[in-house]
Formats: C-alpha cells, sequence, structure tokens
C-alpha cells in the first residue's frame, strides 16, 4: 500500500474509532470506550507520522512516543490526557484491574478531550 493509501487508512480508522467510543460511551461501557478513545488518537496520530515522515507507522500503541517521532509538540495538558489514555488501552489489552476508576462524568469529558485533540492532530494532515 503506498504512503498516500496509508494516510487514509489510519484516518478513516480514526473517525470510526471516534464514534465507536461514543456509543460505548453512551451504553455506559466506559473501560471500551475509553479503549476506543486511545484508538482513535493512536491512529490519527499514525497518519500524521506516515504524512510527516514519508514511511509507514510504527507498530506501537505508546502515544507518547508516536507523537515524538512524528515531530509533534505535546503541551502539558496533552501529556497528561494521553497518560490517562495510555491507562485505558493497558486495561483494555491486560487482564489488571484498573487503579483508577473514573466517573462518568469525568469519562464524558475524557471523549470531548479525545475529540479535541484529534481534531487538532487532524489538521495536521
Amino acid at each position: 500500500m503506498d504512503l498516500k493509501k496509508q494516510v487514509g487508512y489510519w484516518h478513516r480508522g480514526s473517525l470510526s474509532d471516534i464514534d465507536t467510543a461514543g456509543i460505548l460511551i453512551e451504553k455506559n461501557k466506559y473501560p471500551e470506550g475509553m479503549f476506543f478513545c486511545h484508538l482513535a488518537i493512536e491512529k490519527i496520530l499514525k497518519a500524521v507520522y506516515v504524512k510527516t515522515q514519508s514511511e509507514f507507522a510504527p507498530k506501537s500503541h505508546n502515544l507518547f512516543m508516536l507523537s515524538e517521532k512524528a515531530g509533534i509538540d505535546l503541551k502539558d495538558d496533552i501529556e497528561y490526557f494521553f497518560g490517562i489514555l495510555m491507562m485505558y488501552q493497558t486495561q483494555g489489552r491486560y487482564p489488571e484491574p484498573s487503579p483508577v476508576v473514573h466517573s462518568k462524568t469525568q469519562i464524558f469529558q475524557f471523549l470531548d478531550k479525545t475529540k479535541e485533540v484529534r481534531a487538532w492532530l487532524e489538521k495536521m494532515l
């Protein structure tokens, strides 16, 4: 697959995943919804990486590493938020109990923040 198609692939996946996150969160499936929030950010980061670096995206789920390799300078609030998302992606992949439980209000705020950060990253495409 050529690089332009790769950018489109990751971009479309990110759009689908943010929609899925919203559906899951609306149905009170908070950990699953947050996992998809992570996926939405991971995939848009990979789209930006392919666009800016002209090579296929690394096979990694680490939002910090993907941001750094794509040359994206993260503000402190986004770094903090990525830490939260990374917690949920680990919880979604491995059967370890989460040390932190977030409220319904916080989860909806995280969904909004995911949409905001995703839109910011999308402007880099």
